[in-house]
């Protein structure tokens, strides 16, 4: 009886052995290729005016991405509020793997001005709003990362930022 049940032991754990092994198909972790950022920015609206202020981007691609940005911005002369509201589209130089290293990113929207004692939809009114920016993106392990940047275009002259996100 105990050469039985040895033998039976022996034999369900060598086929446990057989079914755990791999076989070769082992599936690679999903590429977190969807982004969302917060971040904090300022830029230059006329030559005497310094605007700050905070905002979103969401984006998603491997390389080449395309996504939605919006920020809002408070005036130092406290006159005008600006939001904006554009699509981005990002290249990254050594885009592989996760996204990270240097990118440029092309933007084109909307901006949108409030007098600041006048804070109603819609804006008293808007303009084209169109920019280029230039960043590097640094990994903080596999999901979080931060951005520091600098951008030029119009309506704005330059501005810069720095935002903080999570990869998806």
């Amino acid at each position: 009886m105990k050469k039985v049940l040895l033998t039976f032991l022996l034999l369900i754990t060598l086929c446990a052995a057989a079914w755990t092994q791999d076989e070769g198909t082992e599936e690679k972790p999903k590429e977190k290729n969807a982004w969302i950022s917060l971040g904090g920015e300022a830029a230059i609206y006329t030559s005497s005016m310094v605007s700050y202020g905070g905002g979103f981007s969401v984006g998603y691609g491997k390389g080449i991405g395309i996504g939605f940005k919006a920020v809002y911005f408070i005036d130092t002369e406290a006159l005008t509020n600006i939001l904006e509201l554009g699509f981005l589209l990002r290249y990254y130089f050594f885009g592989s793997g996760y996204n990270s290293g240097p990118f440029v990113q092309l933007t084109a929207g909307q901006a949108l001005f409030f007098r600041q004692d006048d804070i109603t939809f819609p804006a008293n009114w808007g303009m084209l709003c169109i920019g280029a920016a230039a960043g590097w993106q640094i990994n903080l392990g596999s999901i979080i990362f931060i951005e520091p940047s600098i951008r030029a275009g119009y309506p704005y002259y330059i501005g810069g930022g720095l935002s903080v996100g999570i990869r998806f």
